[in-house]
């Protein structure tokens, strides 16, 4: 068939043109914007890896959330930094633990103006600085998960929406489903990070939330990047353990099983932009080697065109100022 006519440039001639025909419309709804909360902290510490990211004290967290509500940013992921760590990663899941205290006092100030997230893991919680708890230098999964249930059971009382487990340990769904019914929190939803992977991306997040493993690596419990049919399993694992939301983590290098999971399974998905595409952005940016702004709006459209319904960004203030003018 031919179209000796056809000029599909004049489709492009002005922006509104362009604009009434995009496919792909990102907007600050699709965005979920992280938080680093750390206990004891007495003012706003600035991520020498992650640069115009923060760790913010417990006071500042309200006034932070406010100016992410003002930006139309519908949710926040927690994240928190202890005062004190040990074996068993207890602060995590303590009722005066600095996420719960954080959930705390953003629910009692916002209300429901946003939809507030958790991270639940035990890297940041733990003297050994891994997702699972240690037995004799293996990652023990069975006892992880009992304590993963503890975490997402307190971040429920505490009055988060949703608890993302982000430590990959078989099971993990299911437990925390379990765990969260029996306390009564049955429309409290799990995001799990379905397929995250073994990734170098991770660098700057464990320098600025002081998670980086103290021996050893990752490799026996995170997805190889070499895999992605074993990403699908884990996908269709959390689905059958009764997931709400599914995440593939990092996204960037990652379309490919975002797309994947788009077309195999009818749920929605999240994509985490992962703290080393962030930093790949801002350290490019600050040299003068490319436009922040609009590889940024690139980078997330991306995302979204290969099927995510949402992403965990750390520019989700930044993009969202830009598309806010627009």
């Amino acid at each position: 068939m031919s179209f000796p006519n056809l000029r599909l440039r004049r489709l492009r001639k002005t922006g509104k043109i362009r604009e009434l025909l995009e496919e792909v419309r990102l907007s600050p709804k699709d965005l979920i914007c992280p938080i680093f909360v750390e206990e004891d902290l007495k003012s706003k510490v600035q991520g020498e890896s992650m640069p115009g990211m923060e760790r913010l004290p417990l006071k500042d967290v309200v006034d932070e959330v406010n100016s992410i509500v003002e930006l139309k940013i519908p949710a926040i992921m927690v994240f928190g930094m202890p005062s004190r760590k040990d074996d068993r990663g207890s602060s995590a899941f303590a009722q005066d633990g600095i996420v719960q205290k954080a959930i705390s006092e953003i629910r009692k100030n916002l209300g429901n103006e946003i939809a507030i997230m958790a991270d639940v893991c035990l890297c940041q919680y733990t003297t050994a600085g891994h997702c699972g708890l240690v037995k004799g230098h293996k990652i023990d999964n069975d006892s992880s998960l009992e304590t993963l249930a503890k975490v997402a059971v307190s971040q429920a009382q505490s009055g988060t929406d949703v608890v993302s487990p982000s430590a990959m340990m078989d099971g993990q769904v299911k437990m925390i489903r379990t765990a969260l019914d029996d306390a009564g929190f049955s429309d409290v939803a799990i995001m799990s990070h379905s397929a995250k992977h073994r990734s170098s991306l991770y660098s700057p997040f464990k320098d600025m939330a002081h998670s980086a493993p103290k021996f050893g690596d990752r490799k026996t419990y995170q997805l190889p990047y070499t895999n992605p049919k074993e990403a699908m399993r884990e996908v269709e694992t959390d689905i059958a353990e009764g997931v709400d939301i599914v995440m593939i983590k990092p996204a960037l290098a990652y379309l490919d099983l975002i797309a994947m999971t788009r077309e195999k399974f009818n749920i929605p998905i999240s994509a985490y932009s992962v703290s080393g595409e962030y930093a790949l952005v801002k350290a490019a940016a600050m040299q003068g080697w490319v436009d922040e702004k609009e590889v940024t709006l690139e980078i997330l459209t991306a995302i979204k065109r290969a099927g995510a319904d949402m992403i965990v960004t750390y520019f989700s203030k930044s993009a969202s100022k830009v598309l806010n003018e627009k």
